[in-house]
C-alpha cells in the first residue's frame, strides 16, 4: 500500500501545488554535547530540525531543548551556523509531515537507543522515543520524500545529522536525473 501511495504522491505532481521545505543542519559551535557528537560522527554537522513551507516554524527534537518532539517559531537565524537542503515536495506531503508530527508531538529524546546502537551490533529504538536526525529521516520516508525501499532507514542504526544529510542530498540529485 505504501508503495502505491508513493507512487501516486509522485506521479500527481505536475497538478499538485509544490512547496519547499529545508532540513536546517547545525554546524555551530554550540556546547560540549555539540562537540561530542560532532567528534563521534566525523561530521560538521551535530543538529538537525526540519523548516516548514513559512520558514519560521521549525519542527524537530533537541537534547539541547526541552528534549521533546515540539514545534518553535525561529525568527532570528544566524545562517553562518546552520546548512540548507531545499526540497521541493506537494503540500499533501507537507500534510502528512504534520500527521507524523502530531502522532509524535511530546515524545522524548532518545538517548538510549542513540547510544546503545552505536555500540551494539543492531539498532535499539524505542517507539516514542526520537533523535533529531532519526525523526527528520521517518517523517519524510513516511510522506514518501524517500522511497522506503532504497533507503530503508528501519535497517540503519546511524541516522546521524551526517548520515542524513548525505540522504537527503542523494535523494536530490537522484530526482534531477529523472
Amino acid at each position: 500500500m505504501c508503495g502505491s501511495l508513493c507512487e501516486s504522491l509522485h506521479t500527481k505532481t505536475s497538478v499538485i501545488k509544490r512547496v519547499k521545505i529545508k532540513i536546517a543542519f547545525y554546524k555551530g559551535q554550540g556546547n560540549f554535547l555539540n562537540k561530542i557528537v560532532r567528534w563521534w560522527t566525523k561530521s560538521v554537522y551535530s543538529h538537525a530540525e526540519l523548516v516548514l513551507p513559512d520558514e519560521v516554524t521549525w519542527i524537530g527534537i533537541s537534547p539541547f531543548l526541552k528534549s521533546k518532539v515540539a514545534s518553535r517559531k525561529k525568527l532570528i537565524i544566524d545562517f553562518s551556523e546552520w546548512d540548507f537542503v531545499v526540497l521541493d515536495i506537494t503540500q499533501e506531503q507537507v500534510d502528512i509531515i504534520m500527521e507524523f508530527f502530531d502522532d509524535t508531538e511530546g515524545h522524548g529524546y532518545d538517548w538510549a537507543g542513540m547510544l546503545l546502537s552505536q555500540f551494539l551490533p543492531c539498532k535499539i529504538k524505542h517507539k516514542k522515543r526520537w533523535y533529531c536526525s532519526e525523526w527528520i529521516a521517518y517523517a519524510l520516508r513516511i510522506a514518501c520524500v524517500f522511497d522506503w525501499r532504497i533507503i530503508k532507514i528501519y535497517d540503519r542504526k546511524d541516522l546521524s545529522p551526517a548520515v542524513l544529510c548525505e540522504l537527503v542530498r542523494d535523494i536530490k540529485s537522484e530526482s534531477k536525473k529523472i
